[in-house]
């Protein structure tokens, strides 16, 4: 009984494991594949200065704003330096017009390691810090500031994209001379490097022109009350007045010199060309004159300003589309030079040819704009138009300057 039993379990323990043996098993599922990490983009920082508070805070954030698009733009191109990505990153600094905190912030950029600026926006402030950033290496491309000093100290890394005061200043002076025909002429100043500069060039050519030309009078950048000066001019009665300085001063001037009823026609130059003048002076803006070293903002590419619109919701006001072109000539110089080493990308800026929103850009040896226009403009209905277009020593219209070759219609 017990023989019989066991013989039957180790039958049926056979035919479990044959049956086991027999039985093939399943293959593994397949792994998913991990993709590989995406590579790290390298941060590539381009410093922006300019005054973001104060009287001019509106200038200095159009400014920002112009560097800030183009940067934008180039990260969604997803560029590569030296086959790696990059993001740019926009390190923006408020150097409040103030040439001692321009210097300090200069500095501070040095400091963070920054591949390039784009700024400052006003002379007197660039001027000091492009002696910081030459010293640290660091490329300059200002879109605003025009007193020729700034590239008359053999730096090798300072650059503009706008045109030079001793270019600027006889534009506008000579369209005067053409238009009101002055006998006596009063020139003012803010007693900055910007507007005694350019206050100096319109001088020159009045009274080169057999103008009389008032003794200059001055007020600060900061000058709110006017009537002092406007009291002692009035009584020589000057057939024009020539303010150099910011719409911030400017825009009361003009108003305060309606108020006493003089006659004079008004001029500026690009530091108070702007709508601001409209809103500062009220009626009495209406018929000013005033002057801008480069292209109306209505001239710039169209790609640029309906992307600016986009982006801010409202229209570059006058530097935008100039700062813009700065930012993205850095970025270039890098590309062409495969490096964001700005020893390495340096030649490549200063040898650049580049078709931007403010047209052809080319730098001459000393790092100023070759060929750069000059505007004139008039206030209408409360808003700054072109009268004129100077290119090449020829006065073109809006339209007429369109139909060039090659105007600001790259905007890329």
């Amino acid at each position: 009984m017990n023989t019989t039993v066991r013989t039957l379990s180790l039958s049926v323990a056979a035919a479990v494991v044959a049956i086991g043996c027999g039985k093939q098993e399943a293959p593994p599922a397949p792994q998913a594949q991990t993709p590989p990490p995406a590579p790290v983009a390298e941060v590539v920082r381009i410093g922006h200065v300019a005054p973001l508070t104060g009287g001019i805070a509106h200038l200095g954030k159009d400014n920002e704003n112009g560097a800030h698009l183009a940067l934008d733009e180039a990260n969604a191109a997803g560029i590569k330096l030296g086959g790696k990505p990059v993001k740019f990153e926009l390190v923006a600094e408020d150097d409040q017009g103030d040439p001692k905190v321009g210097n300090t912030v200069a500095q501070k950029l040095a400091d963070a390691k920054v591949v390039g600026v784009v700024g400052h926006l006003n002379s007197g402030v660039s001027i000091p810090a492009s002696a910081i950033y030459n010293q640290a290496g660091i490329p300059m491309v200002s879109g605003s500031s025009t007193n020729p000093a700034l590239t008359e100290q053999g730096f090798t890394g300072v650059f503009r994209v706008v045109g030079r005061d001793d270019q600027q200043g006889p534009a506008v002076a000579n369209y005067l001379l053409a238009t009101a025909k002055p006998k006596t002429a009063a020139v003012i100043d803010d007693a900055t490097a910007y507007g005694e500069g350019l206050a100096n060039e319109v001088e020159k050519t009045l009274k080169a022109a057999g103008v009389k030309v008032l003794p200059r009078e001055k007020g600060t950048d900061k000058t709110a009350d006017w009537k002092a000066v406007l009291t002692k001019i009035k009584g020589k009665k000057p057939d024009v007045v020539f303010y150099g300085g910011m719409d911030a001063t400017g825009g009361p001037l003009l108003k305060q010199a309606r108020e006493l009823k003089i006659g004079a026609v008004f001029s500026f130059g690009d530091g108070g060309c702007t709508d601001k003048m409209a809103e500062l002076a009220g009626a009495a803006a209406e018929g000013m004159i005033c002057s801008q070293a480069g292209i109306p903002v209505q001239a710039a590419g169209k790609q640029f300003l309906e992307a600016y619109k986009t982006k801010f919701d409202m229209d570059p006001i006058l530097y935008g589309p100039f700062t813009y072109d700065a930012a993205k000539l850095l970025i270039a110089a890098m590309q062409q030079a495969d490096s964001a080493d700005p020893a390495k990308y340096l030649p490549a800026l200063q040898s650049i040819d580049y078709n931007g929103a403010t047209g052809n850009i080319q730098f001459d040896e000393k790092g100023d704009r070759k060929d750069a226009e000059m505007t004139i403009f008039t206030m209408k209905d409360g808003k700054i138009a072109p009268l004129a277009i100077i290119k090449s020593g020829k006065s073109l219209t809006l339209d007429e300057y369109a139909n060039l070759a090659s105007p600001g219609t790259a905007g890329k």
